[in-house]
């Protein structure tokens, strides 16, 4: 049985986004790239609502790439507890102050 592994939208960003001349922006985009490239099939991958709001933000092309990315990614079912995380997370600052709010009851 694999493992499962969250992937949050910082993962399709490095994938999707032009290369960087930060050095450490480049740095994390390769590992991201070799993690994806070489170990991702060692996992059983999950993403939510929320992921994919994110990914359709910005540039219309990197957010294309982002979506097309995460296309058969399973995508967690959106639950009071799912809820609950996001309200979290909004409020410590781990999803951008821009991200939509999530719609109240599963789609």
């Amino acid at each position: 049985m694999k493992e499962k592994v969250y992937i949050e939208t910082t993962i399709p960003s490095y994938l999707a986004a032009r290369p960087s001349r930060d050095l450490l922006v480049a740095a994390h985009q390769q590992t991201t790239w070799d993690w994806w490239e070489l170990r991702r099939h060692l996992f059983e991958l999950h993403i939510s609502q929320a992921v994919l709001e994110e990914a359709r933000q910005g540039d219309p092309v990197l957010s294309a790439n982002r979506l097309s990315l995460l296309e058969g990614i399973s995508v967690l079912p959106y639950t009071e507890i799912t809820r609950h995380l996001t309200a979290c997370f909004m409020r410590d600052g781990s999803f951008p102050a821009k991200l939509r709010p999530l719609p109240t009851r599963p789609t």
